[in-house]
């Protein structure tokens, strides 16, 4: 037993010998962090990429504009006729109900008419006719009233009368004919219309234009009333520009 166990000792001694005796490999150095694989940094370059053309969209993009709830409406006057804008920008009146117009919220109970085939705007200058225009203009905002017998009243936000402040009223008198805002009471037919609500639409909010003090061309369409430019006894009411 005693010499078994000394062989055994002997051998691993000499295995021990012969590992210490064996030549060290060289050890992988490990890769510094900056040195990165060449699979790596193609990855990295695609990452990149994507960030920037995805940035890039997201500033491309326009911010979606704000929407306003509108209606398509006919406007019926308390007379039996029908608001009606013809395709070259004539306003009148019609039995037909073949003129639509766009109703746009521009603020608190105030509406911009538009018409929906000729993208027209309604208005009313400083003598009180309507007539229509391209742009939408501090004109073109009339102040939309509920009377007491539910049908609807539209005034002038600009202009009203010097002395009493009356407003100036769009109407349409029993003979179908369009009357001048500073002749329009609100307590008279005339001035009662029913919107006749055809669908809810969404728009866009219209581009407030400046007036010109002194346009070089009158309006491109002013309605035919059946009043005169001058009033009786030759005078005028000068109006009145609202500030509110």
């Amino acid at each position: 037993m005693a010499a078994l166990a000394s062989s055994l000792i002997r051998q691993k001694r000499a295995v021990k010998d012969d590992q210490a005796n064996r030549p060290v490999a060289n050890k992988r150095k490990p890769c510094p962090k900056s040195n990165k694989s060449l699979c790596q940094k193609q990855i990295l370059v695609l990452i990149s990429k994507v960030r920037l053309c995805g940035g890039r969209k997201v500033r491309n993009e326009k911010r979606p504009e704000p929407q306003l709830k509108g209606i398509v409406t006919r406007l019926y006057s308390q007379h039996g006729f029908y608001l009606q804008m013809q395709p070259d920008g004539n306003l009148g009146s019609t039995k037909d109900e073949s003129t639509q117009f766009n109703l746009i919220p521009v603020g608190l109970r105030i509406v911009a008419i538009q018409g929906t085939k000729t993208g027209l705007y309604l208005a009313m200058n400083s003598e009180g006719y309507l007539y229509t225009s391209e742009h939408f203009t501090p004109e073109c905002k009339f102040k939309e009233s509920v009377f007491e017998n539910y049908y609807v009243t539209y005034s002038s936000m600009l202009y009203r009368q010097t002395q009493s402040g009356r407003s100036w009223y769009i109407g349409i008198n029993r003979d179908g004919h369009i009357m001048k805002g500073n002749r329009v009471k609100k307590t008279k037919a005339a001035a009662h219309f029913l919107p006749k609500v055809i669908e809810v639409a969404m728009y866009k909010e219209p581009s407030l234009h400046e007036l010109v003090s002194e346009p070089v061309s009158p309006p491109r369409k002013t309605a035919k009333t059946s009043d005169s430019p001058t009033l009786k006894n030759g005078r005028k009411e000068s109006p009145q520009v609202d500030a509110s």
